[in-house]
């Protein structure tokens, strides 16, 4: 039996992501590429990343002619997370060509997951819930053996025009099990281009985890759930360095949404890192208050970790109560100070426009950037996915639109404090606010005898002065009260 696999995510969709110029390969997809093929079927990728349209899968779905078709998201991916509009449309027009050619169709992502019926109804025979790997393999064989895929455990689909789902399917618990991603089917070169023409140097993506134990109420875990299993340090350590003696990559992403949680992990992963004398920098998403745990700022920075991205979200208490972030903003204060010190870069995830925040709240997130002046930050708005406490309390205002078309449309689908157009040019005005602030930190640290440097920082300054006093002035012409910013 032939498998073809693809996925839904188009870089050139996502103007936002395109521009960053910084693509990782469908990590999600290979791990479950990897555990076919362990089972003796013969798979195939097609890797939609770099395509400009998904009719450009229909040539490769003509010659392999495979017996099933799966689009098979990287669940590890925050963007494939976002359940984007242009991708979910994509999809639906890979699998309906792929059924017109007679494959038996899977899908799995988050999308399809929240909304399995619209992908049912576009030429899927089955939708996965949850992890998938075992998933689709006992739906494979099934179709293989002409069986019914009834009591397979993990899916959705339609009986006789009735739509069911399965009983979940147990999650696997020791992640050393699974084969490891079948890095060897994908084509990594224009990977490998476009991030040494835009970067000067090449990153690849690894995960050690699955899932998050902590429980914000906005966030969607709909294929790892509310959950925590590790890769082991040792098993981590010879994927990269196997893969980096293949593909030269300098630079890893660890995809985990939370990085070393494990106790004791972080101080195993070092002894590896030095024992195997494998040399890498890295960069991860973690929490503040797991960073104040421990050593563990120490044990990233012995082992190459230049930038962590850590989830803010906002710089009042009032607000991460309301979110159930479990997080203080001392920590967050407390845990950027300590990268700082063992010169690990810092960057803050915030989200703007949670219910019923307000100009004070906004104000104090305002504050903290400027306090900490991050090394970077990426900024938000508040996104109601299902399967989240923060869905439930609006979902009844996302009849018009509950979906984004892409990662940089940041619109507000329910009503607010302030209207929508708000929140978007808030965004602009931080952003210019804080490059400007950034500029005069730089200049204030500049080396007395390099007086062309502080030339540039003074030119950076002025453009971002001006241009964040132009995006004020819009953002008070929306609502008045952002005078108070």
């Amino acid at each position: 039996m032939k498998v073809l696999f693809t996925h839904s995510y188009f870089l050139k969709f996502d103007s936002k992501q395109f521009k960053q110029a910084m693509p990782y390969p469908p990590l999600g997809t290979l791990y479950a590429m990897a555990y076919l093929r362990e089972h003796g079927f013969e798979v195939k990728l097609f890797d939609t990343m770099f395509c400009q349209s998904p009719t450009d899968i229909n040539a490769t779905i003509d010659d392999f002619k495979p017996d099933v078709f799966i689009s098979y998201d990287d669940g590890f991916n925050y963007l494939t997370k976002m359940c984007l509009t242009n991708m979910r449309e994509a999809c639906f027009k890979m699998q309906q060509y792929a059924k017109s050619k007679g494959c038996m169709v899977i899908t799995s992502s988050s999308d399809a997951t929240d909304h399995a019926e619209d992908y049912l109804n576009h030429g899927s025979d089955a939708v996965t819930i949850g992890e998938a790997e075992q998933t689709v393999l006992d739906l494979c064989l099934t179709f293989k053996s002409n069986q019914s895929i009834n009591s397979i455990s993990g899916i959705a689909f339609y009986n006789n025009s009735v739509f069911q789902k399965t009983t979940p399917r147990t999650i696997i618990k020791d992640l050393d099990t699974l084969p490891h991603p079948a890095w060897d089917l994908i084509d990594i070169i224009p990977y490998k281009q476009m991030w040494m023409k835009h970067h000067g140097y090449f990153s690849l993506n690894f995960v050690t985890t699955r899932g998050c134990p902590y429980k914000c109420n906005w966030c969607a875990k709909p294929i790892y759930g509310n959950r925590y299993n590790s890769h082991s340090p040792q098993n981590i350590v010879l994927q990269i360095k196997k893969w980096q003696q293949q593909f030269g990559f300098t630079h890893v992403w660890f995809a985990d949404d939370i990085f070393g949680l494990k106790p004791n992990w972080l101080k195993e992963f070092e002894d590896f890192v030095k024992k195997e004398n494998v040399m890498f920098d890295y960069k991860i998403q973690s929490r503040a208050d797991l960073l104040l745990e421990e050593d563990n700022i120490k044990h990233l920075a012995e082992t190459g970790c230049k930038m962590v991205w850590m989830g803010a979200e906002s710089g009042s208490q009032t607000i991460l109560d309301a979110m159930d972030k479990g997080t203080k903003v001392q920590q967050i204060y407390e845990a950027t100070h300590l990268l700082k010190k063992h010169h690990i870069h810092v960057s803050l995830f915030l989200q703007l426009g949670y219910l019923n925040e307000t100009i004070d709240d906004i104000k104090k997130t305002i504050e903290m950037v400027n306090d900490l002046l991050p090394d970077d930050i990426g900024i938000s708005v508040s996104y109601p996915l299902p399967g989240t406490v923060f869905f439930e309390k609006v979902k009844d205002e996302l009849k018009q639109k509950s979906n984004w078309l892409d990662s940089d449309e940041l619109a507000m689908m329910f009503k607010n404090t302030y209207k929508p157009s708000f929140y978007k040019q808030l965004q602009k005005y931080i952003h210019k606010l804080y490059r400007r602030n950034q500029a005069l930190d730089a200049f204030k640290h500049q080396n007395n005898n390099s007086y062309i440097g502080a030339i540039k920082q003074v030119v950076v300054f002025v453009k971002f002065d001006i241009l964040m006093r132009l995006e004020k002035y819009k953002l008070i012409q929306i609502e008045a009260v952002a005078s108070r910013l």
